[in-house]
């Protein structure tokens, strides 16, 4: 797991969690999503090949910005943008289980956070980015100190990223059903959490 030497929480303006990423050599930062600054970004995200097979909101301009204000008054998640060294790249739903549709998957702790993630524009995908972004995206959520536990539920298609989850930690429990999607359900247990893998993505 990442050294506190290597995180800044609160570290000014929106951005509410910034590291130095060890292997990487670049700063992963979070911020929150604000609809006037970031939604053509997200629309336009939306609507790339590799991100429309497993998030099916290649919608209307007028649909999406209803799902991303309706998802922003959401209380059960918060909504942030990932930068490397600044420039925005993906995109993260991070939510509490025990008030998400999963909860009827498993048996959550009161304290179970979930997360979704997507990597927007083509040029970072492939270059070994979301492995990182990942680790460091865990890391902030185990800053809260109740959580001990990490759920995820990638599409069962999505082959690629069930591997990167794989990498960071987490652990295959069993498919799901889920509205819109056939999902593996995973966990990472912080005990579990390496936040030291170098595979590309």
């Amino acid at each position: 797991m990442f050294t506190d030497k290597t995180i800044k929480q609160d570290v000014g303006s929106s951005t509410v969690f910034e590291m130095m990423h060890p292997k990487l050599g670049c700063v992963i930062s979070f911020r929150r999503v604000e609809s006037e600054i970031d939604f053509e970004r997200l629309y336009e995200w939306q609507h790339y090949d590799h991100v429309k097979p497993y998030w099916n909101l290649a919608i209307s301009r007028e649909a999406y910005r209803q799902h991303l204000e309706a998802f922003l008054l959401d209380t059960h998640q918060t909504l942030y943008i990932g930068s490397i060294d600044g420039v925005p790249m993906s995109y993260w739903e991070c939510y509490w289980a025990v008030d998400d549709v999963i909860a009827g998957c498993y048996e959550p702790k009161v304290a179970d956070q979930g997360v979704h993630l997507l990597i927007g524009p083509p040029e970072y995908i492939g270059r070994g980015y979301a492995l990182p972004m990942l680790e460091a995206m865990v890391s902030f959520l185990f800053l809260h100190k109740e959580t001990d536990r990490i759920v995820a539920e990638p599409d069962i298609r999505n082959d690629k990223m069930i591997h990167i989850f794989k990498r960071c930690g987490f652990e295959v429990q069993k498919t799901i059903t889920l509205p819109d999607k056939q999902a593996l359900l995973l966990f990472c247990n912080r005990e579990n959490f390496r936040g030291s893998g170098n595979d590309n993505d």
